[in-house]
């Protein structure tokens, strides 16, 4: 019997990384221990989480500024612990949320033309977490929706617009919480945790829905995101420590649909997935490839394709949206791979003789409309992605700032969240005098802290004017 090479357009995808004076260089790339993917990227800037002494910190680039990055270029540096996760918000590309050990989430309105003076006031603080957040991610389709997950094991959904908790998903994972994604209208969650168990989850009824225990035999982390068709796609790892990965049907986890077994490398495998052409691309942190596969209707349902290598091996990996790629060379994808002290951008090309738009590569996209306001979706009303042709590119819209009105929270027993209020809509007094007591302790607090800053500021101004008068006494 003759080998039949299955058919597939991007059975010939190859990965090339660009030349080195379009890299970002000189950056000194976080090495606090979580396995998150380090870098968030949109077709306007790379944001990369950095070593910061003092607190928390990532930098924010426009994508044209490429070359060696001054050590004094401004960061968003308002956490007062290592920063965990970041993520860019689908719906304005100068909106970035992120996670650190300080317990809180923050989201920042990046200026126009990217930073030029630091940034340390945030447009929202939430506060819910009682130990450090390790996720953030937006709702695909609801404006100002946010998820986070901390290591308190415990899921939170803002409504950043109001800086309110809504949902407080507990005593749903025993266990750190891996992995949380969205499903494609963001109706469900599904998550990876280490009790080994996936989830899916019905986070506006506060239902699990299904779940599976042992998808993946090992002790390390696995990771679990939902793909366009409602099934989940996992990594992870076997008894015998091999790298795993496995489809699954949420409407039948006994057994998974697919299940293929890769190395026996103990990185974890963080999947990048385009929803348009249902390829996966898997980025191991430590490894030097990245490799993808096409997921189908056709056994084996997950086909492999190719596998990009280099030398160097990637502390982290952020994937640029589709209406950020150049559609004129065919360009599919591209990934903003860390090392120690760079940011590699590496463009995956389908190579194609014509010049003219492949309109089957490109099939409509996720554009940056929201399709519900967040009052909706918390109302229980569920809205498909707005699509559009990147037939004669994509053009970026003017992005509105996000305004915070302030309201009291509603998760029981927790205080009420920090918000910066950018809209004349001041926030009613609450007629409770516990409340009351607490906004004044907060109010304090924040004097305090403003104080000790003011005070650490002149203590650093006079030990330097001391310095610098016995250098003239000498």
């Amino acid at each position: 019997m003759s080998m039949v090479v299955r058919a597939s357009k991007f059975r010939h995808v190859f990965g090339q990384a660009v030349k080195n004076d379009q890299c970002y260089d000189d950056i000194r790339v976080s090495r606090v221990t979580w396995d998150s993917s380090f870098c968030a990227v949109n077709p306007k800037f790379v944001a990369i989480i950095i070593e910061a002494s003092g607190g928390g910190a990532f930098l924010v680039l426009p994508l044209l500024k490429t070359g060696r990055i001054d050590k004094a270029y401004p960061t968003v540096c308002g956490h007062t612990g290592p920063v965990l996760d970041i993520d860019w918000c689908p719906h304005n590309d100068h909106v970035i949320a992120s996670g650190s050990e300080d317990c809180t989430v923050m989201v920042w309105q990046i200026p126009e033309n990217g930073l030029v003076t630091p940034l340390a006031e945030p447009v929202v603080v939430l506060e819910g977490h009682s130990k450090r957040v390790g996720i953030v991610t937006w709702h695909p389709t609801a404006r100002n929706v946010l998820m986070s997950a901390g290591c308190d094991n415990l899921i939170i959904i803002w409504n950043v617009g109001t800086g309110e908790g809504m949902i407080q998903l507990e005593d749903m994972h025993p266990d750190v919480i891996f992995s949380a994604c969205w499903s494609r209208n963001g109706a469900l969650i599904c998550t990876a945790c280490k009790d080994k168990k996936i989830r899916v989850i019905d986070p506006r009824k506060e239902k699990i829905v299904a779940e599976k225990d042992k998808a993946h035999d090992g002790a390390r982390p696995m990771r679990a995101i939902f793909l366009a068709d409602g099934n989940i796609f996992t990594t992870g790892f076997s008894r015998m420590s091999e790298r795993q990965l496995a489809l699954w049907n949420p409407k039948s986890m006994e057994e998974p649909i697919s299940v293929h077994e890769l190395d026996t490398s103990n990185g974890v495998l963080l999947p990048f997935y385009d929803a348009d052409t249902n390829v996966v691309y898997l980025c191991g942190k430590g490894d030097s490839s990245i490799r993808y596969f096409e997921i189908t209707d056709e056994a084996p349902f997950v086909h492999y394709l190719n596998t990009f290598s280099s030398k160097e091996p990637q502390r982290g990996m952020g994937y640029m949206p589709k209406r950020g790629l150049d559609v004129n060379k065919c360009e599919i994808a591209r990934f903003y791979k860390l090392h120690e002290r760079k940011c590699e951008p590496i463009i995956m090309t389908v190579p194609r003789k014509s010049d003219l738009f492949q309109d089957d590569l490109y099939p409509d996209t996720a554009g940056p409309d929201c399709a519900i306001e967040a009052e909706d979706w918390f109302d229980g009303k569920n809205g498909e992605p707005i699509l559009i042709s990147l037939k004669n590119g994509y053009v970026p819209g003017k992005n509105r700032d996000l305004k915070v009105v302030k309201k009291s929270n509603v998760l029981e027993g927790k205080p009420a969240k920090k918000a910066e209020n950018t809209s004349p809509a001041q926030s009613k007094a609450s007629p409770h005098p516990c409340t009351q007591n607490e906004g004044k302790l907060e109010e304090l607090l924040r004097e305090v802290k403003s104080l000790r800053d003011l005070v650490t500021l002149q203590d650093r101004r006079i030990a330097k004017l001391e310095d610098q008068i016995s250098k003239v006494a000498i």
